[in-house]
């Protein structure tokens, strides 16, 4: 039986070596809609990230004891590639140090086996949640930046002072400038932030 994913559906890179582990997740998280792609180690993982644009969109899910590179190893690899979107680790034989280390690396969960296929579940789409969160955040950050990119250096100058609460004739005396040049720098500015007012435009710099 397979299981439409639901339209925007979270994605999850699962990696477990054992396949009746693996075929047992993707139907129960496909059951959830969520999009699963599954892999039996590290090497397959990452050749398969080696083919996707970036940033990364999901999570991962790990089992930790894996031959010949364990789960918490491929995490560090993650890192090292940059990718930092969350990873719930699975294991049958977990003990508080290995616990500790993951968490320490920024590991979402760690879960040991036997778990409750609903609180696993649960967790992950838990996960999903905050990576999609993180994800609009960078999003509006990204933004944010391309179009302070785009001022002018006299925009940017006019920019900081109108933020700054300085009415147009002060700016202009400051800036030896025409009011009249004030006004449209100022509005050209406001144009290309997508601000209405000082306020907004001080609380988009304050944002950055």
């Amino acid at each position: 039986m397979t299981f439409a994913a639901k339209p925007d559906a979270g994605v999850v890179y699962l990696v477990d070596d054992e396949a009746v582990v693996r075929d047992a997740l993707v139907f129960l998280l496909g059951s959830r809609g969520l999009l699963v792609h599954a892999f039996d180690g590290a090497a397959a993982l990452l050749s398969f990230l080696g083919t996707q644009p970036r940033p990364l969109r999901g999570v991962f899910v790990l089992d930790v004891r894996m031959e010949p590179v364990s789960g918490l190893r491929l995490h560090e690899m993650l890192i090292e590639q940059g990718l930092r979107n969350p990873v719930l680790f699975l294991s049958g034989h977990g003990d508080i140090p290995m616990v500790v280390e993951a968490l320490k690396k920024g590991a979402f969960d760690f879960l040991e086996k036997p778990y409750s296929d609903n609180t696993l579940a649960d967790r992950i789409e838990q996960a999903l949640a905050v990576e999609a969160s993180s994800y609009a955040e960078n999003a509006r950050a990204a933004e944010r930046t391309a179009r302070l990119a785009s001022l002018s250096e006299r925009e940017r100058e006019i920019m900081v002072r109108v933020a700054a609460g300085k009415l147009n004739k002060v700016i202009a005396d400051e800036l030896h400038i025409a009011v009249r040049t004030v006004e449209v720098h100022r509005a050209r500015v406001f144009s290309k932030l997508g601000v209405r007012s000082a306020a907004e435009l001080a609380g988009l710099l304050a944002a950055g």
